[in-house]
């Protein structure tokens, strides 16, 4: 009796503690999916910087019961390694770190692209360093971000010169470091990209040797995490779309961008000006080009064993706009 007296407390005690963790698990779930918060990695440079700051994303997926967080990385890697642990839906980055991403085993996916912005990437030069034409880097010390759109520029133009990387003296260094280093005459040469470009250029005795024409496309790629894509490619289409209107709008407001731009990236706006004259905003279906694009990219950092491992593009290409007809986003 007494053995029973003891025992029914007990599994009274237990029925109820397997009701509370019950709960909490249905609690958790329903929070989950009841929050539906769209997480969206961005940079303080790049066109989700204009969208986040206009607002019109949150209205646009408030009557689908989304909100949006936004979170801030100061690079594409940093930026896709969140999208790889699952901590981000979605994100923006350049055409070289979802490269490194893939060779690293990242289930991202490529959902669209940007139109290509090779105007504003180039090689800075001092005008009295003797550094006329690109055959006169041999032997120089240039400086540049180590597997960026920069590094992929710089190869491609000392090809085009017959150079290879192994003629010059490299310095990898981001775009702050650089721009003091180029300042101080402690690299002969700078690669990057807007508005880092279009602001050093207005230093004296500072010209653009070369800028990307015929050597990249320069271009920026939205990528989201697999899961997210397949199960939400709906939500996506919204967010692409607003991305598209808020760069419509940028491009029709130069200005009014610049003055948005200037404090958030600590350039003035007239350096912020000259980029935006030469840079196009906008949104574009990941064509076969533009996947051969990326891929020629993927191949050299191979080729050159600055990734592990061959990378195939096509592989993370999800086209959310497939069987849209002759909606190419451009």
């Amino acid at each position: 009796m007494r053995k029973r007296l003891f025992f029914i407390p007990l599994l009274i005690f237990l029925l109820m503690f397997s009701a509370i963790l019950s709960a909490c698990g249905k609690e958790k779930t329903a929070n989950s999916s009841g929050q539906k918060v769209l997480r969206i990695g961005y940079q303080k440079n790049c066109p989700l910087v204009i969208l986040k700051e206009r607002g019109t994303l949150e209205k646009a997926l408030k009557k689908y019961g989304y909100k949006v967080k936004w979170i801030q990385f100061q690079a594409g890697p940093e930026l896709l390694e969140a999208l790889n642990a699952g901590s981000i839906d979605f994100g923006r980055t350049g055409d070289s770190p979802p490269i490194f991403a893939q060779a690293s085993g990242s289930s991202l996916v490529y959902v669209a692209a940007g139109i290509s912005k090779y105007k504003g990437s180039g090689i800075l030069v001092k005008k009295n360093s003797g550094i006329n034409k690109l055959s006169d880097l041999k032997g120089k010390k240039i400086g540049f971000a180590k597997g960026s759109s920069s590094h992929f520029l710089l190869i491609k133009a000392l090809e085009k010169a017959g150079l290879s990387i192994n003629d010059i003296k490299p310095a990898y260094l981001q775009p702050g470091d650089a721009r003091a280093a180029f300042e101080k005459g402690a690299i002969d040469a700078w690669v990057v990209w807007d508005p880092y470009t279009a602001d050093a250029q207005r230093l004296p005795n500072t010209k653009l040797l070369v800028n990307g024409a015929g050597l990249t496309s320069d271009r920026d790629f939205f990528v989201a995490s697999s899961s997210f894509a397949h199960a939400h490619s709906d939500i996506l289409k919204i967010v692409l779309n607003e991305v598209q209107q808020s760069s419509d709008w940028a491009n029709h407001h130069h200005k009014e961008t610049a003055d948005m731009l200037s404090p958030l990236l600590g350039i003035d706006k007239q350096s912020l000006m000259i980029a935006l004259n030469r840079r196009t905003y906008g949104v574009q279906k990941i064509s076969n080009n533009i996947v051969k694009e990326q891929q020629d990219i993927a191949n050299t950092f191979y080729k050159l064993k600055i990734i592990p491992k061959k990378v195939t593009i096509k592989n993370n290409i999800y086209n959310i706009y497939k069987g849209n007809g002759k909606d190419d986003r451009k």
